[in-house]
């Protein structure tokens, strides 16, 4: 501890910051946040704050687009998150509709056994990549998140691939959300054209973006609750169902059980089929990331986010895992109603619509696409967020043009969500005769992207605990460690790798040189945006006794950590119990 608080007051170790600065690491040269500097900075933020009217806050005033300027150089961006807000979006905010849509054509290629499998395996996968993200996020609370320690621990020239692969992932999902929120309208018979409710949720995004990042934390915690509500009240009619409680007018009038597993069967296309349905599953988990992200934005990150990592689990095992079990008991591979999993995304055909059609009770068939409309809606929100703070700190880091790294009194990135926003329009491409092909494009450049987001933080991970042994430091001076430490990483890559095979593979298949492309587009985009950034940067791949693991480094208050620690080590067991899973 000591040795790490000499090094940041340590001449020389400025000037090897500024060194790094000048080679284009990062723009503006990080230095370890002392306890005491820490507080200035968050008395800074909060008298900066009082001195601002409630309307200027909220961003509604004229005065509220002016610029910010805070003591803490690595993050304008409000810290008003609260706990509530961080454990939402971390246990409801990627569920939406590729795993109320999406796992219907999932069943359809893969079967209820693949369906459990693949999820299962992606699960595991995300288990470790959000430790891993929780465990350097609150080392390093720096605006931008997982993208810089990228930069940071791996090579530049990868952090810019990354960096700008994720903005390009959230502004193209934007227009794909827009596109089916206005087809899930249809659900309920109105001729209206898709281009006018395609506005009307443009519109409705905007209006939110405007109050900044509560707007946006707001909105997921009552979007999540309601998709938490609906999951739980359909898993618990699934238990009802399979059993043969249902309504004496539907199919689970009587004992039903597994019988859909023997007839027509487990698998529905054998090793191929399970490969197929892995690149729903990764579209299905996306966003999970956010979690991090919003990290920067918290008021305490510090308590709030370890709480909100540990809810990653219940997601995974209750919700999802739990969902789709019930999904394979009562609705058949074979189902016709499924066909229509297509492209454009026909809400007919989501597995919770049928099963409730199925039970003789179609109103929770549409309660549960009021639901998949307000869940498509909150990802495109999601979009918004996670893609503009990406471009502000690609601009900050001198990677995006100097303009969208400004953020306005009320701490948004105005410039970067605009930009962001403008992509929105694309939408109204699905309107053209040739919508289907181009929806089928814009599907390509997001759904392997998130894949290579993901192995970037379990290889930032694996780098950052090597060069934090090299330069002399233990593991008990990290304040929250993954649960599976490094090993959770190197899980977590390799599933990713053997994701991105099995993609590969399913690509391939089909000879076709245009279901190829379709299928793994993200990865000419990646090595194209690694070639710009190497141009540009000249990064290399950075080597162990390279890497800075001090500065911008949070700084704890370990007699405080160690009170807590002891105190709960000395209580009772459930209070432990408590802790480890919540």
């Amino acid at each position: 501890m000591a040795a790490s608080m000499a090094s940041s007051k340590d001449p020389s170790m400025q000037m090897h910051n500024m060194e790094k600065d000048n080679k284009g690491a990062f723009e503006t040269p990080f230095q370890t946040t002392s306890d005491e500097d820490r507080g200035v900075i968050i008395n800074d933020y909060h008298s900066h704050a009082s001195k601002l009217s409630f309307w200027t806050r909220l961003g509604v005033t004229p005065e509220s687009f002016k610029k910010r300027t805070l003591a803490d150089k690595h993050n304008q961006l409000n810290q008003t998150l609260k706990g509530r807000h961080l454990n939402m979006i971390a246990i409801g905010g990627s569920i939406g509709a590729g795993l109320f849509v999406g796992s219907g054509s999932a069943l359809r290629r893969g079967g209820p056994a693949a369906l459990l499998i693949c999820f299962g395996i992606i699960g595991i996968m995300m288990f470790n990549v959000v430790y891993a993200l929780g465990e350097l996020a609150i080392m390093f609370p720096i605006s931008g998140g997982f993208y810089t320690y990228s930069s940071r621990f791996i090579d530049r020239s990868w952090g810019f691939a990354m960096g700008w692969n994720y903005v390009l992932q959230w502004a193209v999902v934007l227009p794909l959300e827009l596109v089916v929120a206005g087809l899930t309208v249809a659900y309920w018979g109105l001729e209206i054209n898709v281009g006018i409710w395609i506005t009307v949720f443009l519109l409705v995004i905007i209006i939110i973006s405007i109050f900044g990042v509560l707007g946006y934390a707001e909105e997921e915690f009552v979007v999540s609750i309601l998709k938490l509500i609906t999951i739980i009240i359909f898993m618990i009619m699934g238990v009802i169902f399979a059993c043969g409680g249902g309504p004496s007018n539907g199919q689970y009038g009587e004992y039903w059980g597994a019988r859909l597993w023997y007839n027509p069967g487990a698998f529905a296309d054998g090793f191929y089929g399970v490969c197929s349905v892995f690149v729903t599953a990764a579209f299905a988990f996306s966003g999970t990331e956010l979690v991090g992200l919003a990290a920067a934005e918290s008021e305490n990150p510090q308590k709030a986010l370890p709480s909100a990592i540990k809810q990653v689990f219940w997601r995974i095992t209750l919700f999802f895992m739990g969902s789709l079990f019930f999904v394979g008991l009562l609705v058949a591979y074979d189902d016709p109603r499924l066909l229509g999993s297509g492209s454009l995304i026909d809400v007919s055909t989501s597995p919770f619509v049928i099963a409730a059609n199925n039970a003789g009770i179609p109103a929770f068939g549409s309660f549960v696409n009021v639901v998949i409309l307000l869940s498509v809606f909150s990802i495109g929100l999601s979009g918004v967020y996670g893609g503009s703070r990406t471009l502000c700190a690609l601009a900050e880091q001198g990677y995006a043009p100097k303009m969208f790294a400004y953020i306005d009194r009320a701490g948004r990135p105005l410039p970067a969500t605009i930009a962001i926003i403008a992509c929105g329009p694309l939408a109204y491409v699905s309107l053209a005769s040739s919508g289907a092909t181009v929806f089928d494009w814009l599907l390509a450049l997001s759904g392997l992207a998130a894949l290579f987001t993901w192995g970037s933080i379990c290889l930032a991970h694996i780098r950052f605990r090597a060069a934090w042994k090299y330069h002399g430091h233990t593991v008990d001076e990290i304040p929250f460690k993954a649960i599976f430490g490094v090993y959770g990483s190197w899980i977590g890559l390799t599933l990713i790798v053997l994701v991105l095979i099995a993609q590969f593979y399913t690509a391939i298949k089909p000879l076709d040189a245009e279901a190829f492309f379709i299928s793994y587009l993200a990865l000419p985009v990646v090595i194209f945006f690694y070639i710009i950034g190497y141009i540009w940067k000249r990064g290399k791949w950075m080597s162990i006794k390279d890497i800075d693991v001090d500065s911008g480094r949070r700084e704890i208050d370990w007699d405080a950590y160690n009170e807590e620690a002891a105190k709960l080590a000395n209580g009772p067991a459930w209070k432990r119990i408590l802790h480890i899973v919540f």
